[in-house]
């Protein structure tokens, strides 16, 4: 019974992200980062704007499944105003929740944490990583870095 409540809280949270992702739209003057998860046909445009080493604003565009949109929506929440070093450990603390692994640092991904049950589901790992894979790349970019 208490499995069945949090399993739709969970599922409440992901939908309430999905249908009004927050930081949905572009920023002005900056090229997005587009990434294509061929398996599915979902599609992210990730912009970022990094000053003084912090994420300043984020933002995204695009089309997916549930998962997808609603991952993008927690990531960009978690994200905005943290320094560049912090997002990459987040974005290692989210890669390894995916990978059905834990550890302390995962309690800073927020909402993000309700997706560790896309573990059971390696189908599904591909839509939850795709914000993540982008915004990686883009910081990898920001920094002349080959992967982050």
């Amino acid at each position: 019974m208490a499995w069945d409540k949090l399993r739709q809280l969970y599922m409440e949270v992901i939908t309430d992200h999905a249908r009004a992702p927050h930081h949905y739209g572009e920023l002005a003057g900056l090229t997005p980062k587009t990434l294509h998860n061929p398996t599915c046909g979902d599609v992210i445009h990730l912009f970022v704007k990094v000053v003084d080493d912090h994420v300043a604003e984020i933002a995204f565009q695009g089309q997916g499944c549930n998962i997808s949109t609603a991952s993008a929506s927690m990531m960009t929440d978690v994200v905005v105003g943290k320094r560049i070093r912090e997002v990459k450990e987040l974005a290692a603390a989210f890669s390894q929740l995916l990978q059905g692994q834990t550890h302390e640092g995962q309690k800073a991904l927020g909402d993000a944490q309700i997706l560790a049950g896309v573990a059971q589901f390696p189908q599904r790992i591909k839509c939850a990583s795709l914000a993540w894979q982008a915004l990686s790349q883009i910081l990898a970019n920001e920094k002349g870095e080959e992967n982050v």
